[in-house]
Order: structure tokens, then C-alpha cells, then sequence
């Protein structure tokens, strides 16, 4: 076993004894060390133990994998969702290499095209983990090996682009504020999952203002129907924040309104550095686009995007 394998078996054993008893915490993003990362491909990083274009460990056809690989994984560099990094790889400064080396520590599970549950939704492909698939893998193969102690660890939750967009023309839903929440049902059983096994500390980020991207914004209809999912997506999964709070008491809960960013920026694209914010530009250096394809922003959109995220880490409202 090598030295990195046994230092973290030591530094976990030593961390389960520590947390015995649950307290909640001040937050403080700079005292934090270990962030841990659930969502789709606006979260996922790419790793050398990865699916291409897909992961930073394993799939769901490759789900296990051995404590070497995990720790021995690399991050690819501007391998994500925009033509370069995103934004909780400029949010950790964690871009290229072992996770083992940055300042803040990103073991990210993200996997690109996932929806919350692959019960409730088709999955995009035969390999894609869903959200509390991913739960699942971390629990099973990772959670054991990476510390995350309660005052130095934040967990990153950011779902529901894909499951938004995957109903659009799904005529068998006709109650949706209902699938929303049966969806959030399995959203929070995976959360809680999570933090029963340690992960305590949440960032909770809804679903982003998709009503405006390329696909959708040059359509009225199919815009307004984009655009009343996100609305009750994004109410729904307010409501069960507070539900989880209330339930977990040693919780600390942060959420940030991605939709509002979003809009912000779109309304006022020259402040930002914007152009175009109605097509997209897939190419190398997309100088003036907001998004890099039909349904992703360019980097510089994770980067403003990180930006405003710290800014509210730095001086967060705590979910009471």
C-alpha cells in the first residue's frame, strides 16, 4: 500500500473519532481544505481514470475502483464542459493534476450528462452515473480514503440542467410539480446519505436560467415551457433544502441562485464581457460568447461564475 494510501486511512480513522458528536459550524471558506463534488456536466472535471468527456472516476459500467486508483488520478486540464476549466475548478484553484496537491482538495463525481435518478428519467447513456449513483460511488469506494472533517469540508450539489431539459417533451408527466417532487425525494435521500457518512457541510445550487441557451431562447414556446420547469424545479428544491435543514440539525446549508446569476448576466451582457448571448461559438477561443454550444457557457462564464460563487462563501447566509 502506498504511503499516500496509508496517510489517508490514518488521517480517516483519526477523523471518525473526532466526529462523534455532530455540531453544526461556522463557515469559513478559507479554513476549508476538501471540497467533494455531485452533479452533471456543468461539474464534471475530467480525470486520467475517467470516462472521456465524461468523468473523473469510473462509469456506471466501470462503477468500482481501488483505493491506488482513486488517489493515483489525475485532473486533465480544460478538459470539461467549456472550451477550458469550470467553475469549481477555478472556485477550489484545484486545475490540472492530483487532487492531492491543491491548497483545496477537488474529488469531484460529477459525471457529465446525469440526471437526479436513473429510475425517473432515461439515462443519457449505458455508462452515465445519476446523482444518487454517484452518491453511492463515493460512499462505497472513496468515502473511506479522503478525509472530510466537518469544519474543513464543503460538499457542492448542482443537478437538474439535464432533468429540466430531458422532460421538455415528455408527454407521459401531467403533474410536474409532482415529478418534482418525487425527483427531490431521491435527491435527498442521496444528500442525506452523504451527510450521514460525513459530508455535513452543503452548497446547494439550483438550475441556471436554460430558457436563455442557444436550443431553446429562439423558440417562445418551448422557451416558456423551459422556463416553468425551471420555476417549479427550482421551488420545489427551495422547499426541500428547508425540509432537510429542519431534520438535520449539525447541517450547514448554503444555497446559491444560480438562475438569478444567470439572468443578471444575460441582461447585462456588455458589463460582462459579452457579445453574444444568443448564439454560441464551439471553437478554441469563443472571445465574446456566453455560451460554447447549445446548452454550455464558455469559460469565461465559470470563471465570473466562481468569482460570485466565493463572493457568497465568503460571506454566506446559513440556511436556518
Amino acid at each position: 500500500m502506498p504511503p499516500s494510501t496509508l496517510l489517508y486511512a490514518a488521517l480517516t480513522a483519526l477523523l471518525g473519532v473526532a466526529s462523534a458528536v455532530h455540531k453544526p459550524h461556522a463557515f469559513d471558506w478559507d479554513s476549508i481544505r476538501y471540497v467533494y463534488a455531485f452533479g452533471d456536466s456543468y461539474t464534471f472535471v475530467q480525470g486520467t481514470a475517467g470516462h472521456a468527456n465524461f468523468s473523473f472516476i469510473g462509469d456506471a459500467l466501470h462503477f468500482s475502483f481501488t483505493v491506488e486508483q482513486l488517489l493515483n488520478n489525475q485532473i486533465i486540464p480544460k478538459n470539461t464542459s467549456s472550451e477550458g476549466s469550470n467553475w469549481i475548478e477555478f472556485l477550489t484553484g484545484c486545475l490540472e493534476g492530483s487532487p492531492l496537491d491543491c491548497k483545496k482538495e477537488l474529488w469531484n463525481f460529477a459525471f457529465a450528462g446525469s440526471d437526479i435518478d436513473g429510475a425517473l428519467l432515461p439515462l443519457h447513456h449505458d455508462f452515465t452515473i445519476p446523482l444518487t449513483n454517484q452518491v453511492t460511488q463515493w460512499l462505497t469506494y472513496a468515502s473511506k480514503f479522503i478525509p472530510h472533517p466537518a469544519s474543513e469540508t464543503l460538499t457542492a450539489w448542482w443537478i437538474g440542467i439535464n432533468d429540466t431539459g430531458d422532460t421538455l417533451g415528455n408527454a407521459s408527466i401531467t403533474d410536474f410539480k409532482a415529478f418534482w417532487a418525487t425527483e427531490m425525494s431521491s435527491y435527498f435521500k442521496a444528500v442525506q446519505m452523504a451527510h450521514d457518512n460525513g459530508l455535513r457541510t452543503h452548497l446547494f445550487i439550483n438550475v441556471p436560467a436554460e430558457d436563455r441557451s442557444p436550443s431553446i431562447v429562439g423558440d417562445p414556446t418551448k422557451s416558456a415551457t423551459m422556463k416553468a420547469h425551471l420555476l417549479g424545479f427550482n421551488t420545489i428544491l427551495d422547499q426541500h433544502i428547508s425540509a432537510f435543514k429542519a431534520t438535520n440539525a449539525d447541517a450547514t446549508i448554503m444555497t446559491f441562485d444560480s438562475n438569478a446569476w444567470f439572468n443578471k448576466v444575460l441582461d447585462s451582457p456588455l458589463q460582462h464581457g459579452f457579445t453574444n448571448i444568443t448564439g454560441f461559438c464551439t471553437c478554441a477561443e469563443p472571445a465574446g460568447f456566453f455560451w460554447y454550444n447549445a446548452g454550455h457557457p464558455t469559460e469565461r462564464v465559470h470563471r465570473l461564475l466562481a468569482k460570485a460563487i466565493e463572493a457568497e462563501l465568503r460571506n454566506p447566509t446559513i440556511c436556518e
